[in-house]
C-alpha cells in the first residue's frame, strides 16, 4: 500500500473536535512548546491498527511522513519505525537508528519522543557507547533533551542505572518543565527496581531540584516519606 493510500486512510479518520482538543492539550498556541502543529484528532489504538498495513513502507515514505507538519504522519512513521526495530537485523537497527538521529527536528512532542526514543535510541545502544546521550542531553533543542532521558529508560528495564544517573545529573537543573517530569519519572522508574540507588542520588540533591521532578520522582513512596522528601526533612 501506497503513501497516496495512507493518508487517504489518515484523513478518513481524521476527527475535527479531537483534533481542537489535540491542539490544546499538545500546547500548539503561539509560544508553546507545540506551537504550530497540525493535528488530525487520530488516537493512538488507531494509528497502531492501521500501521500493521503499512510495515512496508519504503526509507523515502518514511522520511516524507516524519517531516511532515501532521502530527499523526509524523507519529506513525515512528510507530513503523518502533514496530520494525526489534525485529529487524543488525544492520538494518542502525540504519533506523541513524534515521531517527538524522531526523530529531521532527521529533518534536513529547509524546513523539515517548514513544519512540527508549525503543529506537535505548534499544540501538543497550551494549554500545553511549556518550552520545551526553550529547543530546546538552543540545539547545529540547525534544533532544529528552530523547537522552528517555532512551535510558530501556538500560532501567536491565537495571542498568548508572547512564540515567550520568543524564539525570546534567539535566537536573534545566529549565524546562518537559525536561524535569522526564527526570523524575525516570528517577521513579529507577526506585522501582532499586530504591537506594535511587534514594543515593536524591540525598544531595532533593533540596535543590525542581519541585516537579522531585514530585515525579518520590510518587510512589508511603505518604509520610514523601511529605518528608517535600518539606526537606530527610
Amino acid at each position: 500500500m501506497s503513501l497516496n493510500d495512507l493518508r487517504f486512510s489518515l484523513k478518513a479518520c481524521a476527527n475535527k473536535r479531537q483534533a481542537k482538543i489535540f491542539q490544546r492539550f499538545f500546547k500548539t498556541g503561539p509560544g508553546e512548546y507545540g506551537e504550530g502543529d497540525i493535528f488530525l484528532g487520530i488516537k493512538i489504538p488507531a494509528l497502531r491498527s492501521l500501521a500493521k498495513q503499512y510495515l512496508n513502507l519504503t526509507s523515502d515514505e518514511l522520511q516524507q511522513l516524519i517531516i511532515s507538519p501532521v502530527h499523526e504522519e509524523r507519529m506513525f512513521a515512528l510507530m513503523i519505525l518502533v514496530t520494525r526495530f526489534p525485529k529487524s537485523k543488525p544492520e538494518e537497527r542502525k540504519k533506523i537508528y541513524k534515521f531517527y538521529l538524522k531526523n530529531t527536528k521532527y521529533i518534536n512532542n513529547w509524546d513523539l519522543v515517548d514513544l519512540s526514543a527508549p525503543q529506537i535510541v535505548g534499544g540501538y545502544l543497550i551494549e554500545k557507547d553511549k556518550n552520545i546521550l551526553k550529547k543530546l542531553a546538552v543540545s539547545k533543542n529540547l525534544w533532544e533533551k529528552r530523547i537522552s532521558m528517555l532512551a535510558s529508560f530501556q538500560f532501567i528495564k536491565e537495571k542498568e542505572f548508572d547512564t540515567a544517573l550520568i543524564i539525570a545529573a546534567i539535566l537536573l537543573y534545566d529549565e524546562n518543565d518537559l525536561i524535569h517530569k522526564a527526570v523524575g519519572w525516570m528517577l521513579r522508574e529507577i526506585g522501582k527496581r532499586d530504591l537506594k540507588t535511587e534514594e543515593d542520588f536524591l540525598k544531595d540533591r532533593y533540596k535543590k531540584m525542581p519541585r516537579t521532578m522531585l514530585r515525579y520522582a518520590i510518587e510512589k513512596y508511603p505518604d509520610n516519606k514523601r511529605k518528608a522528601y517535600l518539606h526537606g526533612e530527610i
